[in-house]
């Protein structure tokens, strides 16, 4: 168990609640402050359920020790508890018919208790407590009057309705033996949250786990450690979100967000909650749980699958759901769901080879579509690797930031400091002084070496431009640039926001992608390739220069005749 969760224990009781079925007086220790909420809190409150008012609406968990019948100890929630007694008060002042079904009382604090009764505006500067409850029964009050659409009385009417049939709180009764007092101190230090996963967790284990022995339990608890351990690899995780692990604290929620189909824009905190909990009262516990099982199976053995896991991985990573595909994987053969994702893939990408030909960096609009074919380049290239175990790294991809980028740049866009145009002309002098010449071309280099030297220091624009020219002009292998943003000059490189290597050569660029190698840095397998002239016949080598044969190689490769990812792209279209 993770050292911040909080333990829910066996004979815990958890449950949704109406919020007008709650019940009883509500006994608030001395170890709890007073009310402290602002207006703005008020007001969000009232208006997350005014908008959310054609669904149920879910607020946090209100945490409590059963006393005496109807008397309960409220150990976490009085804010909430206290906001949503004055909404009542101040309903009931409308709709004289309305009922109040629980109180408030307080251990050291009596004149609260009174002030909270019989709400006297003339008292509210006398104490704290005072302050805060009638400056939010105040934005109650404006909150209602504050309505377009017709009287207050409609409004309170409308709101009582959805009060009472649609906002639920999750009540969390402890057991008599519960020390509230430590409960209290691990609940709010540091202000940790009950989780969607550790409230699903107990209807498993608490005493509204109905049908599962204490030996069962503890079987369920295991496998739960166990899920949650495995999903705190970072491959695995990578291969099934590209959300940051720091969104779940608890990892095993992500399962039970896919399985209740969360909408990534939900604003229902508890969706994943009531999903579990309504599955649980139709069905069973038990049968829910060995539910949450085999769904967690497959996923494990779509992970450890070689070509399920670099083809339901590459979907996940350009943005395909991962509940789409588990759908779509439904009352599927194992071969039709291998076709199928060929399918996907194919669907996702939406290009001919035709089309891929013209994509440009130039054009924004084409970023993505470029970084999807680079992308899937690289995960083929490995799932592809004959006798290998090596698999393509989604942790990787998505942690290192490896972006789109030239292979051979010849444009000074984003050097425009001292500095940067410094960096730029050290490295380049390091190329030019390591490149092989012809006796002609080297007389040319070492009057270029020479002017950079004599110029460094006392940079300007203008003076960085004309030598930004002749280095490119001396470590490029023609003046035809009409390829520089096609897709025979893109791979996915990790050189940050260095505008120096940014705007880099092919050698300089290639010395970084060596230096990166040594150091035992991830590099993508087509990336290291490229710079490695892997793609070249050895006959047109060259290499500190990105050619034409070096591209005319690099796109066959790509999506040639039997290019790697030939197979995933749309016929071209015919011309009659």
């Amino acid at each position: 168990m993770l050292e911040k969760e909080i333990q829910i224990t066996e004979n815990a009781l958890l449950e949704p609640k109406l919020v007008s079925n709650i019940k009883g007086d509500f006994f608030i220790p001395a170890y709890q402050r007073g009310y402290r909420w602002e207006p703005e809190h008020v007001e969000m409150l009232l208006n997350d359920i005014w908008e959310n008012k054609e669904k149920n609406y879910c607020l946090q968990p209100i945490v409590v020790k059963k006393l005496a019948e109807e008397k309960f100890e409220l150990i976490d929630g009085q804010q909430r508890s206290t906001t949503l007694f004055l909404i009542y008060k101040y309903m009931k002042q409308i709709l004289p018919h309305l009922e109040i079904n629980f109180s408030l009382s307080y251990e050291t604090r009596p004149k609260s208790e009174e002030f909270l009764k019989n709400l006297n505006e003339g008292l509210a500067e006398d104490n704290i407590d005072f302050f805060y409850i009638s400056n939010a029964y105040k934005a109650i009050e404006e909150w209602f009057k504050d309505d377009r659409t017709g009287t207050v009385t409609r409004k309170a009417s409308k709101f009582s309705i959805f009060f009472d049939e649609n906002v639920k709180v999750i009540w969390y009764e402890v057991n008599t033996n519960e020390n509230a007092t430590n409960l209290f101190t691990r609940l709010n230090i540091g202000k940790i949250p009950l989780t969607n996963a550790e409230l699903v967790k107990a209807q498993f284990l608490s005493k509204s786990g109905d049908g599962i022995n204490h030996e069962k339990q503890l079987e369920i608890a295991t496998s739960w450690d166990t899920i949650e351990n495995e999903l705190r690899n970072n491959d695995f995780w990578a291969f099934l979100t590209n959300k940051s692990a720091n969104e779940y604290p608890t990892r095993i929620e992500l399962l039970f967000d896919l399985m209740s189909e969360k909408k990534s824009d939900s604003r229902d905190k508890f969706h994943t909650f009531y999903h579990f909990s309504n599955e649980i009262k139709e069905h069973s516990a038990l049968g829910v749980w060995k539910d949450i099982l085999k769904y967690y199976l497959v996923l494990k053995e779509w992970y450890q699958k070689r070509e399920l896991y670099h083809k339901v991985g590459y979907l996940v990573a350009i943005g395909k759901s991962l509940q789409t595909i588990i759908q779509e994987s439904k009352e599927l053969t194992k071969t039709q769901f291998k076709e199928s994702l060929d399918s996907q893939i194919k669907e996702e990408l939406d290009l001919s080879v035709d089309q891929v030909f013209e994509l440009s960096y130039d054009n924004k609009n084409d970023y993505y579509k470029i970084d999807k074919i680079l992308l899937l380049f690289n995960v083929e290239t490995v799932r592809l690797l004959q006798n290998s175990t090596e698999m393509y790294s989604f942790e990787n991809y998505k942690s290192n930031n490896w972006s789109l980028e030239h292979i051979h740049a010849q444009q000074s866009e984003g050097l425009n400091k001292k500095e940067d145009q410094q960096e730029w002309l050290t490295l380049h002098k390091k190329s030019l002084n390591s490149v092989q010449f012809s006796e002609e071309i080297q007389q040319k280099v070492n009057e270029l070496v020479l002017k950079i030297d004599e110029n460094y220091n006392a940079l300007t624009k203008e003076i960085f431009d004309g030598l930004f020219v002749e280095v490119f002009e001396l470590l490029s292998d023609n003046s035809d640039r009409s390829y520089v943003d096609s897709m025979s000059n893109m791979a996915l490189l990790s050189v940050a926001n260095n505008a120096a290597l940014n705007n880099a050569t092919f050698d300089v660029k290639r010395n970084r992608i060596l230096e990166m190698d040594k150091n035992g840095e991830y590099i993508p397998i087509c990336t290291r390739r490229v710079f490695l002239k892997y793609y070249t016949n050895s006959l047109d080598h060259q290499l500190h220069f990105w050619g034409e044969e070096d591209r005319k190689a690099y796109i066959n490769a790509m999506i040639g005749e039997e290019g790697v990812i030939t197979k995933y792209l749309k016929p071209n279209a015919i011309i009659e």
